[in-house]
């Protein structure tokens, strides 16, 4: 009888403890798939400031209203989402609503999160209650009025929360499908590349064409004009996976990007990407053909001796770069920007040491505002945008002068 109620006891040890490893295996799938996403959503970028803890908020994200700062989201119960519920943690996702019930500011991106499906919001949701609490309170969002009335975001988002809508899918491959998901929805990517209006909504009819962006341009992600900036598909994947391409490296507002979220992807989301951005099938890239130095006008002909005093050591006299030094001017899609505003601001600002995947360091750019005036700076932007960035026209010292005085303005309100 002893035995018989051992076995019994046994039986039903076992039949309780399969359906609970079952429910652990599942909880630890949907965490670590929660994980993922939180880097396709790119979560990590707005909500941890220079130097911070993961996730517990903090950075200034500075709008034309003011200052908002990234909320802590770690699952602290005071100053983070510790409390929130599923349903809570998917209305501040898709709605832009706060647990108690306020007006979340459009920094977040709900405009684009509304299209999330719930299970990858329950799952990201489960993952960030695994983030250590950070029990620390960002500081206080300051914007002017009425824009700090969050009440008055009630008729905005009646007007623009859900403006962003996925295109038809009729006749379109599942790369494509998956990549669109990934661009508008989880990579929420046009939010910084489309213009907004007065009032800070996406302008829809000018989706993914490109807008300015603290002082630089996030340029046009439209497939013609990927195309025409010589990118392909296999180059846009590499640009994702690594940071790098042929075209150049992410700097400015791209890098935090690449660092916190696209190096992080699997190949196949990182290629569906591609596949949405440059279509189905992608446009012909076009070519560059390097123009002889009897070609450039006067302006970029002495230009060439701006290269070589200030670039070449790194660049190399022909522009074609060092490795793991500089990247190549060659095509580099900064160059082939019609508008020269991130050229000049690279110059002029340099681009700070940045790691990249599969390598120790890139070396810093440094700055060369007090190395040119006006009159060689635009000699030096001819060169390069002549030269090597397939431009056929050239730049006066007045253009490049208002551009440098939009420049300083913009440097003192951010």
């Amino acid at each position: 009888m002893k035995s018989l109620v051992s076995r019994l006891a046994l039986a039903v040890g076992v039949a309780v403890a399969v359906p609970t490893l079952l429910a652990q295996a599942a909880d630890s799938q949907q965490i670590e798939r929660g994980a993922y996403l939180a880097r396709a959503a790119d979560c990590m970028a707005c909500h941890t400031a220079p130097g911070g803890a993961p996730y517990a908020g903090g950075l200034p994200i500075v709008s034309p209203f003011g200052t908002i700062y990234g909320t802590n989201i770690t699952s602290d119960k005071e100053h983070g989402i510790g409390l929130y519920s599923d349903d809570e943690f998917f209305a501040a996702l898709t709605e832009g609503k706060r647990r108690d019930g306020a007006n979340l500011y459009p920094a977040m991106p709900y405009t684009s999160y509304h299209l999330m499906s719930r299970a990858d919001s329950d799952a990201i949701h489960a993952y960030l209650q695994t983030v250590e609490p950070i029990n620390r309170a960002v500081p206080v969002t300051s914007l002017s009025f009425p824009f700090n009335v969050r009440l008055g975001l009630t008729g905005w988002n009646l007007l623009y929360a859900k403006d962003v809508q996925l295109a038809p899918a009729d006749g379109k491959s599942d790369a494509w499908i998956r990549g669109q998901y990934m661009v508008d929805v989880l990579g929420h990517c046009g939010e910084c590349h489309t213009p907004r209006n007065v009032t800070e909504a996406m302008r829809q009819d000018k989706r993914l064409t490109g807008s300015l962006l603290n002082g630089y341009q996030a340029p046009s992600l439209l497939a013609n004009d990927l195309a025409a900036r010589g990118w392909t598909h296999q180059d846009l994947s590499t640009f994702l996976k690594h940071g790098m391409s042929a075209q150049g490296t992410m700097f400015n507002e791209m890098f935090p990007v690449f660092h916190n979220s696209t190096v992080g992807l699997n190949d196949q989301d990182l290629a569906a990407m591609a596949t949405f951005l440059l279509g189905d099938p992608p446009p012909q890239p076009r070519p560059l053909v390097e123009v002889s130095m009897d070609k450039l006008n006067a302006s970029a002909q002495r230009g060439r001796q701006h290269y070589l005093n200030l670039c070449a050591g790194c660049h190399a006299d022909n522009g074609q770069g060092k490795q793991h030094v500089a990247v190549a001017m060659q095509g580099n899609t900064t160059l082939r920007l019609e508008d020269p505003r991130n050229l000049v601001r690279v110059i002029e600002d340099g681009i700070g040491e940045q790691k990249f995947a599969g390598f120790e360091r890139m070396q810093p750019m440094p700055g060369f505002a007090d190395k040119l005036n006006a009159e060689q700076l635009t000699d030096l932007l001819n060169y390069l945008q002549q030269a090597w960035g397939g431009q056929p026209g050239a730049l006066s010292t007045s253009l490049v002068q208002q551009l440098q005085a939009k420049v300083t303005t913009e440097h003192k309100a951010h």
